[in-house]
């Protein structure tokens, strides 16, 4: 089971104090949020990538590439990297790059984006939304895949005799998840490539979660990727904690209570019993994480939001403590009553071991 963090990169006034960190600071910050989820034992960092305020993640391989610089064992991920306004060959000679410079320590998150202006900045139609994912990934799945590829598609101009450079580290790919909150489509293109699908999981009730999780594993069975508890799930998940519960809830009311994702919208108190945001005490985030698994089943990647809304470096650092803290019991749990036939993560080595195994002679 991998454990870790991802960021959106909001700037966020802090409701608290009225002080908006400048673009600088986030960015500064989304590193040493990084380095301290090494630090604790996480397995992996996820960045977001959005071209429009209030976010600063619209590079998140520059990003990535310096936490990497700075890390020795984390994982580099996106939450997510945009399929539909970035072309698939940047992808795929950023991403390859990115691997070599961390020795594989990488994979990634497609996603469609579902900001209206940002795709026309990019010279793209949101109403193709769906068309542009599914073509661009085909593509970018080949590039990875082919030396030499020739495309004819309808977003892009065609491509004859092209070879994307640097080919992948040891000629393998960088593993992919397909996020999303609520598209079946993503979730079925997922399961048709035997990737992995990521449930967003922050803003819908977990029975929404289990129903796209459930399509997917049935989709990746059918599409002969093996069984359907086989499949590759990752989550989302939301927490703020203090060793006293209703210190917690205190501290963080108004946080929620202006979070431009949430705010303006159900009590802190609706939205905790609706959806798996847990603010509360270790023990409380501790029992609500392990119990995701009686949605969707077991699983192989969680990943945490605890760097929005505002909330100031020093608090957020303080919450990856206390994620600390409670991390091996969250392993332990998670590692109860998994079947053996469940895989991991996917990791580049692993990935390397099985293509050097398909490559022995029977």
């Amino acid at each position: 089971m991998q454990l870790g963090i991802f960021s959106v990169g909001d700037v966020t006034t802090d409701p608290t104090t009225g002080r908006t960190p400048t673009e600088h600071e986030r960015i500064r910050a989304q590193v040493a949020i990084a380095l301290k989820a090494e630090e604790i034992g996480l397995d992996v960092v996820a960045l977001g990538q959005h071209h429009n305020p209030p976010f600063v993640a619209s590079a998140p391989t520059t990003t990535l590439a310096w936490i990497g610089a700075q890390t020795r064992r984390i994982l580099l991920s996106t939450a997510t990297t945009l399929i539909t306004t970035t072309d698939p060959v940047r992808i795929a000679e950023d991403y390859a790059t990115l691997q070599h410079l961390t020795g594989g320590r990488v994979d990634l998150m497609m996603g469609r984006g579902n900001t209206g202006p940002v795709y026309p900045w990019f010279g793209k139609d949101i109403r193709e939304g769906i068309n542009l994912a599914v073509e661009n990934y085909a593509l970018l799945h080949r590039l990875w895949r082919e030396d030499v590829v020739d495309w004819q598609g309808r977003f892009r101009t065609p491509l004859q005799g092209f070879t994307a450079t640097p080919r992948p580290l040891d000629g393998v790919a960088p593993f992919v998840w397909h996020g999303s909150i609520r598209s079946p489509e993503i979730a079925e293109q997922a399961a048709y490539y035997g990737d992995g699908f990521f449930h967003n999981h922050i803003f819908w009730p977990p029975e929404h979660a289990a129903q796209m999780v459930r399509l997917y594993r049935e989709r990746f069975e059918h599409y002969g990727h093996g069984r359907a508890d086989q499949a590759y799930v990752g989550l989302g998940g939301q927490f703020f904690m203090r060793k006293d519960s209703q210190a917690a809830v205190r501290e963080f009311r108004p946080y929620f209570d202006n979070a431009p994702v949430y705010g303006h919208g159900p009590s802190l108190e609706d939205f905790t019993s609706q959806t798996p945001l847990t603010v509360g005490s270790p023990q409380q985030v501790l029992e609500r994480t392990l119990g995701f698994r009686e949605h969707v089943g077991d699983y192989q990647r969680q990943l945490f939001l605890v760097d929005h809304a505002g909330l100031p470096l020093k608090t957020v650092l303080e919450q990856l403590d206390l994620l600390g803290e409670i991390l091996p019991d969250l392993r332990a749990g998670f590692a109860e009553g998994r079947p053996a036939h469940v895989p991991d993560a996917p990791t580049h080595a692993a990935l390397v071991a099985a293509r050097a195994d398909q490559e022995v002679p029977a």
